[in-house]
């Protein structure tokens, strides 16, 4: 990665449940190669630093920049979520021409939901591989010429554009990890298939990585998912309940 900073688009009505992996899976490291740093996540709108948003769910957001001054040379990845406001009109279409200046200069995007839909208005699925909601969303979009390149797949990744619908955040979240190389692919299928499926035997795979992680830090309470050496995320999916650990009696 040219740069340790992925910037995520941020507006109102914003859907809150589409990017929340991405953004987790970049800042926790536990899982990622060595030497395990997390990537720094920045918020940025049109109205820009200290003019909050609110997300469909009522969540105040307030953002680090505005994008005027994004530039793709500073970012590893754009992120544009799903909105309301996709669908409402072109207020958001500025942030399609930046998904555009970020992949002529190479840098990846990724855009789930509505933000595919913004970027089929601009003609950047036309070339590429895609997914959405649905095809027939897109169909309907201006501009859209790409309708030999959809997929019926959770994500997909074409050429430094990843795309998926609404109900794919962690299929969104893998693919962006396997697009900043981030994991190792054993490690990131097992976290696939915990988030994914509650899949019981990623469990092992993803404590295997955990514990590595924390021998090599150990001491180090300054490394990102790490503390005092021992990992921030010992038990995947015990916030929910739903993965025990082999032989837990709470199981």
């Amino acid at each position: 990665m040219s740069s340790t900073t992925v910037h995520l688009a941020v507006y109102d009505t914003l859907a809150d449940w589409e990017f929340g992996y991405a953004t987790a899976v970049l800042r926790e490291s536990t899982y990622h190669r060595a030497p395990r740093r997390p990537v720094g996540v920045r918020t940025v709108s049109l109205g820009g630093a200290g003019r909050p948003v609110t997300t469909i769910g009522g969540v105040r957001i307030v953002p680090d920049m505005a994008l005027d001054e994004l530039r793709p040379g500073d970012s590893s990845l754009l992120i544009i979520p799903g909105a309301r406001l996709w669908d409402a009109g072109e207020e958001l279409a500025p942030f399609a021409g930046a998904a555009r200046a970020f992949l002529d200069a190479g840098v990846p995007v990724a855009a789930i939901c509505g933000g595919t839909a913004g970027l089929a208005r601009a003609g950047l699925l036309d070339d590429r591989d895609h997914t959405s909601a649905v095809a027939e969303y897109l169909a309907h979009q201006p501009g859209y010429g790409g309708h030999d390149r959809y997929r019926d797949a959770d994500a997909v990744r074409d050429r430094g554009l990843i795309t998926a619908g609404p109900t794919e955040p962690v299929a969104f979240a893998r693919e962006i990890a396997t697009e900043l190389d981030l994991m190792e692919p054993h490690v990131l299928d097992a976290w696939f298939r915990l988030y994914a499926a509650s899949d019981p035997t990623a469990f092992p795979v993803l404590m295997s990585a955990a514990e590595s992680a924390a021998a090599d830090h150990t001491g180090d309470d300054t490394a990102g998912g790490i503390v005092n050496g021992t990992a921030e995320t010992p038990h995947p999916g015990a916030e929910s309940g739903r993965v025990s650990a082999p032989g837990d009696s709470a199981a």
